[in-house]
């Protein structure tokens, strides 16, 4: 690195949600930032979250919405910075907006607007932006941190790793943050695909017959429970409910799904009663897509009888059919891996950061934020808003 330098108070690697937002929270606070990403355009997660219309924020963050070996570290930057902080900022640029359901919001029109007040953000304070700037490399001494670029090198006292994970590669996610970690001798907590379909055998292949049928469930994987939809899979199951327990998932670990979270016990003993002449797919297919009611009735049939007349069921298998359709057990392969994977799960180690600044205890002016950390957040907007809060937290200490 024998150029001469450019000298910035920060610089920060990676323009996504968690870099742009520390950028700006910095750069308006006096500092001289460069915020510099390897793509081609700023925010490329962001453009594609939601649909295209961001889902921005979670009315209903909290830390207990978190994963992390040490379920107490978000609670400091999420405290200090909350949805209706971010909230307000989207309202000062009369960006319309809306909640989904289970307190998402996302944009009325479009995912560009989030990243289009981020760069107003930046530019408020004078923050400097590099794309197309891939790294060659990084060298620390006498207190600073030196980056070459392609054609330039920097220096600061303080830098910053925004990179996030590798999930969703083909927008050019990668391991960067870790490789940086490990370098200055922080632990990695191995990344894993969180939010992700997850993959059935073969003995499973004709749920596969069901492709593109959804059905509101309630999914469980160990402690972990959530009511959304599921939805069937060539490859296995996806849908809110899946994603959000593939995060709590790991090889060897059942998902269980109630597929009639409604159904009072002993609705199908009930159902008998009132139609003894019915069929037990008949009387599924009153509470269930008619081609799931077909095929849970033919998987149940050594229970009864489902082609044949409720009648001639006893009261004792309809009461074991209801029972294996509120814990209908799936024992999944595997995930779809990082490709279709919303976020990574695992990463810098919490042990090796500050909870209030994101610093690396043992190298002073190293930062860690947004993805990257070893914090991941439920399906929803809480990753954005950890983003938001890990940014904000890290700008204040620059």
């Amino acid at each position: 690195m024998s150029q001469s330098p450019t000298s910035y108070d920060a610089i920060i690697l990676g323009a996504g949600a968690a870099g742009m937002m520390c950028a700006a929270i910095a750069g308006q606070r006096g500092r001289k930032v460069l915020l510099v990403d390897h793509a081609g355009r700023a925010g490329k997660k962001i453009l594609i979250s939601g649909g295209g219309r961001c889902n921005f924020t979670n009315i209903h963050t909290r830390p207990e919405c978190y994963l992390s070996q040490n379920p107490h570290f978000a609670k400091s930057a999420l405290k200090r910075y909350q949805p209706s902080d971010f909230i307000e900022l989207v309202d000062s640029y009369k960006i319309a907006w809306h909640e989904k359901t289970l307190g998402q919001l996302f944009c009325d029109y479009s995912a560009r607007q989030i990243v289009e007040l981020l760069l107003s953000e930046c530019a408020k304070g004078d923050v400097e932006i590099g794309l197309r700037c891939p790294v060659r490399d990084i060298a620390h001494a006498h207190g600073q941190f030196r980056v070459a670029f392609d054609d330039r090198t920097a220096a600061a006292a303080a830098l910053v790793i925004a990179t996030g994970g590798p999930a969703i590669p083909k927008m050019g996610a990668t391991g960067f943050a870790y490789d940086v970690a490990r370098r200055f001798r922080l632990e990695v907590i191995a990344p894993r695909p969180a939010l992700v379909p997850l993959t059935l055998a073969e003995s499973e292949k004709d749920f596969g017959q069901l492709t593109g049928l959804a059905a509101d469930v309630v999914a469980r994987c160990g402690k972990a429970a959530f009511r959304e939809a599921a939805l069937f899979t060539h490859k296995g199951l996806s849908g809110p409910a899946i994603l959000q327990v593939s995060s709590y998932w790991s090889s060897g670990m059942p998902v269980d799904l109630d597929l009639l979270p409604d159904r009072p016990a002993g609705w199908l003993t009930t159902a008998k009663r009132a139609k003894p002449k019915s069929s037990l797919a008949s009387a599924l297919t009153q509470v269930l897509p008619a081609r799931l009611a077909q095929l849970l009735a033919q998987r149940v049939s050594t229970q009864g009888d489902p082609g044949g007349v409720l009648a001639n069921v006893s009261d004792t298998s309809l009461k074991d059919i209801e029972r294996r359709l509120s814990a209908w057990r799936f024992m999944p392969t595997g995930t779809e891996g990082f490709a279709k994977a919303e976020v990574t799960a695992g990463g810098v180690s919490t042990r090796d950061l500050s909870s209030q600044t994101m610093q690396a205890k043992e190298v002073p002016g190293l930062y860690f934020i947004g993805e990257a950390v070893d914090v991941t957040g439920w399906l929803g907007g809480y990753n954005f808003q950890w983003a938001w809060a890990s940014g904000w937290a890290c700008a204040h200490d620059l």
